[in-house]
């Protein structure tokens, strides 16, 4: 028998969903079983998989031992990538990161070591605000995800309860996130709200801009404003109204003002002539605006910050 404390960071979630965190190596299906033949308490008493654990409750293990192995401090992945991050702020909450261009933010099928999520980790660790060893079920995350080949402000939590508030502001929208992008041509207006259907291939990863809508596409609204233009290139600010799948590249390049560097959706005789392999696109700005209570992140209602030193701006001089 083992027993369990649940911690500050284990608190307010439910009991299937810890255990697939604090267990890597316990199959789903087991974790079930186990609940179902009550070789898992909590306090004392029989549990389900949907109950939500309370700080300090006890929870009771009659499982295999080899569950509770701990990886070795060495075969920690996050302390594989570096810890090198360009932090715009930061405080005992969150870290706000200005993600650089090339730079994965999780885990995908080209990774190797190295991605944002675990620069952020091997970075809090470093400063002894992270230990595995202490925690049941939590680690640092991010709260927003940005493509490999777009730059711009990333939200790290670094506690549970901070993650579940900014996860809930960022799906109800009180989270407002400004692009920069620098297109070819000039939009027909200085300003406008672009309204479409947007639907994806999932063969090619690409998606197409519809007028009118069909079976499995979804509403697309963009807006932008245009800054400054010169030498056949425009920078807009972009106020994306829903997050879909390369909705600004897409959408730009809709109305006939593509992202330079974009070969997806562009001009990629022009890109080459800018040696471009990547967008012109950034999230430089963020804002919180909070519509509701958030609790222990109050403090950074109506607080907007901005990235410097946009890589693209020079294409302007």
């Amino acid at each position: 028998m083992r027993e369990l404390t649940v911690e500050k960071n284990d608190a307010g979630q439910r009991l299937d969903k810890f255990l697939l965190k604090k267990f890597k190596t316990m199959p789903k299906s087991m974790a079930y079983m186990y609940i179902r033949k009550k070789c898992i308490k909590i306090n004392g008493k029989k549990a389900s998989p949907q109950d939500f654990l309370s700080l300090g409750d006890v929870l009771t293990f009659y499982i295999k031992d080899e569950f509770f192995e701990d990886a070795k401090e060495e075969n920690y992945e996050f302390l594989k990538a570096p810890k090198t991050l360009d932090i715009l702020y930061e405080d005992e909450n969150i870290i706000l990161i200005d993600k650089k261009p090339g730079l994965i933010v999780h885990q995908d099928k080209s990774y190797h070591f190295d991605c944002l999520v675990h620069r952020v980790q091997h970075y809090l660790y470093d400063k002894g605000e992270y230990d595995p060893k202490n925690e049941n079920s939590f680690a640092p995350a991010l709260v927003n995800r940005i493509d490999r080949n777009t730059g711009g402000i990333v939200i790290g939590a670094k506690n549970a309860k901070a993650l579940r508030i900014l996860n809930q502001k960022l799906k109800d929208r009180e989270l407002h996130k400004y692009y920069l992008c620098l297109v070819i041509n000039k939009p027909k207006e200085e300003r406008g709200l672009l309204s479409d259907y947007l639907i994806k291939d999932e063969k090619t990863n690409k998606v197409k801009v519809l007028k009118k809508e069909v079976k499995g596409s979804k509403k697309i609204l963009t807006k932008y404003t245009v800054l400054q233009s010169k030498n056949g290139l425009t920078l807009c600010s972009v106020d994306l109204l829903t997050g879909r799948t390369h909705q600004i590249r897409a959408h730009m390049a809709s109305i006939g003002c593509p992202i330079l560097g974009d070969n997806k959706y562009g001009d990629k005789k022009l890109n080459e002539k800018y040696s471009l392999n990547r967008q012109c696109l950034y999230s430089h700005s963020i804002t919180f605006d909070f519509t509701t209570d958030a609790e222990e992140l109050n403090y950074l209602n109506g607080k907007t910050f901005t990235a410097q030193n946009i890589w693209f701006m020079k294409y302007l001089k």
